[in-house]
């Protein structure tokens, strides 16, 4: 029988991947920006080393997320005509190339990598996955993306 709710692809017992595993990368890179204003206060190296370490866990976890949600993307037609899923997919294509630039370059010039370009790329980021999470937050609200219908079997 055909589901009413556009189906996650990606799922495990039934529960959708992608939102299990967004959650991670929202978080260390915020975490990040947190670490370089702390850093930008205080100039201890330690928080510098934080925030190398937080942006390569927040590209690993999106590289998995990104996997996910592709999957669910491809997965159903019906995901794929929403304009809000290219939005979502878009903005957090570029939070990933951003924080590229931002571990590469902290990488290759350490600390000083961080004021202000670094800060200034962490702000642009949170400020952008704001908008991917509102728009994330409305597939699964607005077009039911992922909830599981009464037609279907537990």
């Amino acid at each position: 029988m055909a589901s009413s709710n556009p189906r996650t692809t990606a799922r495990i017992g039934g529960h959708p991947i992608h939102p299990m595993l967004v959650g991670f990368p929202i978080a260390f890179f915020v975490a990040t920006f947190v670490c370089d204003l702390v850093f930008w206060g205080t100039a201890l190296p330690g928080w510098a080393a934080a925030t190398q370490w937080l942006l390569g866990a927040g590209l690993v976890m999106a590289a998995f997320a990104a996997l996910a949600g592709l999957t669910d993307v491809l997965g159903d037609q019906r995901i794929r005509v929403l304009g809000d899923v290219w939005l979502h997919a878009g903005g957090n294509v570029l939070v990933v190339l951003l924080e590229l630039y931002n571990f590469y370059s902290r990488y290759t010039a350490g600390a000083s990598a961080i004021l202000p370009t670094g800060l200034i790329i962490s702000l642009i980021v949170v400020g952008i996955l704001l908008f991917t999470g509102w728009k994330g937050w409305g597939m699964v609200y607005r077009y039911r993306v992922g909830i599981r219908s009464d037609d279907e079997p537990l």
